[in-house]
C-alpha cells in the first residue's frame, strides 16, 4: 500500500530525449492499481513521436504552453486546461513546435497491463509521413 499524499520530495524523476518526467502516482507511490499520473515537460521544439499504448488509455492535460496533439490522424493545438483522450492502442504524438516550454499531465489506465507499455510506430505509415519523427541519439527513441 502506497502513500495517500505525495509531496515534491516523493515524485519519481525521469528523463527522455524529448522531455523530463515526474511520476506523481503509480502502484509503488500511491498504491493506485488503475491510475498512473505523470507530469512531463517538453523543451521548445521537442516531441514524443507517434507511439501507442496497446492496453492502456490515456488523457493528456495541458498545464502550460501549447501542444500540437495528434490522436490518430487528427491534430489539435491544445492550451492550458485542455485535454486529449487517447483510446487504447491508438497511435498518438505530443509535439511542441513552439518557442515556449510545454508541461502536461499524462493520466494512464490501468497501471499494470499485459504487454508493452509503449510501442513506437513513428517509422510506420501513415505516421511517418504525417509527422516525420525527430531522431534522437541511438537507442533513445
Amino acid at each position: 500500500m502506497g502513500q495517500h499524499f505525495i509531496t515534491s520530495n516523493d515524485v519519481e524523476p525521469g528523463s527522455f530525449p524529448w522531455c523530463t518526467t515526474e511520476t506523481l502516482s503509480n502502484e509503488a507511490l500511491t498504491g493506485a492499481e488503475r491510475l498512473m499520473l505523470v507530469r512531463a515537460t517538453f523543451p521548445a521544439g521537442d516531441a514524443h513521436n507517434f507511439h501507442k499504448h496497446p492496453e492502456r488509455e490515456e488523457i493528456i492535460y495541458v498545464l502550460s504552453g501549447r501542444a500540437e496533439q495528434w490522436v490518430g490522424q487528427e491534430k489539435q493545438i491544445l492550451g492550458p486546461g485542455e485535454i486529449a483522450h487517447i483510446p487504447r492502442d491508438i497511435p498518438h504524438a505530443t509535439c511542441n513546435p513552439f518557442d515556449e516550454e510545454l508541461t502536461i499531465l499524462a493520466i494512464l489506465s490501468p497501471v499494470d497491463a499485459e504487454g508493452d507499455f509503449t510501442v513506437d510506430v513513428s517509422n510506420e505509415e501513415p505516421w511517418y509521413t504525417i509527422c516525420p519523427p525527430i531522431r534522437y541519439a541511438a537507442g533513445a527513441d
